[in-house]
């Protein structure tokens, strides 16, 4: 499976919120929304990233841009996972039906997680931008992040 490229509309997806209400392609019209895919919650190479990008989340709001961590982990474990480690990068669930929505951005790994992947969609909710990792175990830096932030200033 290959990550949905720029161009593409973004697909019709439901991902739960913390808060039970549900984060669908609605929410995504009218911004830019950086959505990052990663395998586990919990995990060193998660951990480390989401670490990485809490210290460019003020770039990331400056450039009008909004961020959030998608995983086929249970709301309940994000939520333990953001209180142990100080992250407030808000996270969506892909838990069920599990990897369904990470499957729409083609980023479902053949293990039933998702694959470390980052999809920049703009506020006319197409694709600006995607990378996927050659493998979950690679950390994709925060200039990445820019990357794609540029990627939708060069097309308004």
């Amino acid at each position: 499976m290959t990550v949905l490229s720029a161009g593409s509309s973004a697909p019709s997806f439901s991902f739960g919120k913390a808060d039970g209400e549900t984060f669908t392609e609605a929410d995504l019209a009218g911004k830019t929304t950086i959505l990052v895919f990663y395998p586990f919650a919990f995990s060193p190479v998660c951990t480390d990233q989401f670490n990485i990008y809490e210290e460019v989340l003020s770039d990331i709001h400056a450039r009008d841009a909004v961020i959030y961590g998608v995983s086929c982990d249970s709301s309940y474990s994000q939520t333990a996972f953001i209180e142990k480690f100080n992250v407030s990068i808000p996270q969506l669930s892909d838990f069920e039906p599990k990897g369904s929505g990470c499957e729409a951005f083609g980023v479902k790994h053949p293990g039933g997680f998702p694959e470390r992947a980052i999809v920049v969609v703009g506020p006319d909710s197409k694709i600006a931008w995607s990378y996927q990792a050659p493998n979950p175990g690679v950390l994709p830096g925060a200039n990445l992040l820019f990357d794609g932030l540029d990627a939708v200033a060069e097309q308004a």
